[in-house]
């Protein structure tokens, strides 16, 4: 290699390897610091692509899985007060068995009656107050509810409730008459003895809307279960792609360190070369 004042070529080596070393030594600390392997679309452009999209995806089964849950809680709150429903029904047939034995009085009949007609109006109150976020439970205006459990636009990422669970569940929902109609039906022992079966009948309604329910509720926290596997595997493969490995970025990092410091002390050597053509004159 000629000896030269005007280019000093070995200057230029140096400066371009400190130049690696130093952009080395920064993509080490920067990926340490973060903890990402791909930080920029420089790093990895498929990389990069396959991580946001991955990391939208999880965005949106979060959102999912929240979807899921409030729909297991709008299902648990028409449970509840199904509950409530059927504790009243089963009282009132009680009072109206009772009220089917001949051995009790006008007064007697009259007491049935009033905690009867008391009961049945705690009932139509329980229905008309049932509501989750708006959504009417038990007044029978609730439409079908569509439950968004997936991230994708189509029918495989919904679940719909049926409207058929939010049928009205006050006293003309589950008779077929007005509170004062159930309860003049238990005044004589022949009527109440009669009255028992329609009794029977609107607690059989109820008790097959809360199975259904029950359906539902397994469907949901079965969706909930995949929802938590698709997180968890999306995670993972997340992780992957994009974490960076802390123990081979630390040798990187003391890699390029030295490097970096080798090439400052050989730049300094190398920016004194020139001057040696001073000795030939």
């Amino acid at each position: 290699m000629a000896l030269t004042i005007n280019t000093n070529l070995s200057s230029l080596i140096v400066q371009q390897n400190l130049d690696a070393a130093t952009n080395s030594l920064t993509q080490s600390i920067e990926r340490m610091t973060t903890g990402y392997r791909i930080n920029n679309a420089k790093d990895d452009a498929a990389g990069y692509s396959i991580a946001m999209d991955w990391q939208t995806q999880l965005g949106s089964l979060d959102i999912a899985a929240q979807n899921n849950s409030t729909g297991i809680d709008l299902l648990s709150t028409a449970e509840e007060n199904y509950a409530l429903i059927t504790s009243h029904l089963q009282r009132i047939r009680d009072l109206t068995e009772q009220a089917a034995n001949g051995t009790y009085g006008s007064n007697s009949l009259d007491a049935i009656n009033s905690e009867i007609v008391a009961r049945l109006e705690e009932i139509d109150r329980i229905a008309a107050n049932a509501e989750y976020n708006g959504i009417a439970l038990m007044d029978g205006t609730a439409t079908d509810v569509t439950l968004q459990v997936g991230i994708y636009g189509n029918d495989n990422s919904r679940i719909v409730l049926d409207a058929e669970l939010f049928e009205a569940a006050n006293t003309q929902g589950l008779f077929t008459s007005d509170i004062q109609d159930v309860a003049d039906a238990c005044t004589t022992p022949t009527t109440a003895a009669d009255q028992l079966t329609v009794i029977d009948t609107a607690i059989t309604t109820i008790s097959d809307r809360v199975t259904a329910i029950g359906a539902y509720q397994n469907r949901l926290e079965s969706a909930s279960t995949a929802i938590d596997v698709q997180i968890e595997n999306l995670t993972s493969s997340l992780s992957t792609i994009r974490d960076a490995d802390v123990a081979e970025e630390s040798s990187n990092y003391i890699q390029a360190q030295i490097l970096q410091q080798a090439a400052a002390t050989l730049l300094a050597t190398a920016n004194q070369t020139p001057s040696i053509a001073l000795n030939l004159v």
